[in-house]
């Protein structure tokens, strides 16, 4: 994978999950990143458990939710910190915020470079477009996700 210093391909947001794995969300399906205090997040009965709750953004109220197991992971994340990052991605009128462990930052990536994902668990493999090989002698993977499909969850009425 490299990075290029002049843009080339698409630009997009680079994070990590609690377990340690780097994903990627195109910039245009973004539409803002931010840093929540915890407290600031309101827990809501009866909802899906990946939900973390409710969220106001200058006065739209946004659901926030744990990227991680919407994505399958086991550890949910920590809300035992001083700030959450939330990427809040959205489609036509449809807001959604995903919290996830740490954001990396923007980073123009080849889309051309990409591949099909090889080793993916089942739940995670719908809302993905491809992963780039972020280390030959790791075998780290940076995977692209598709924001549409996360939104567009049948997941979220559980």
């Amino acid at each position: 994978m490299q990075q290029l210093d002049s843009p080339e391909g698409e630009l997009h947001l680079r994070f990590f999950l609690t377990s340690g794995e780097e994903f990627a969300l195109p910039a245009s399906g973004i539409r803002e990143v931010f840093s929540s205090p915890p407290d600031r997040i309101t827990p809501i009965p009866n909802v899906s458990p990946l939900l973390l709750g409710t969220l106001n953004v200058r006065g739209r109220v946004i659901w926030v939710a744990d990227l991680g197991q919407f994505l399958g992971e086991v550890v949910p994340l920590s809300t035992d910190r001083a700030e959450i990052s939330v990427i809040a991605i959205e489609d036509q009128d449809i807001m959604l915020g995903l919290a996830v462990d740490r954001i990396v930052g923007m980073a123009w990536l080849d889309i051309e470079e990409i591949q099909m994902p090889t080793s993916v668990p089942d739940g995670m493999a719908p809302f993905l477009r491809g992963e780039w090989l972020a280390g030959q002698e790791t075998h780290r993977f940076l995977r692209l996700l598709d924001q549409v499909a996360i939104l567009r969850s049948a997941r979220w009425a559980a």
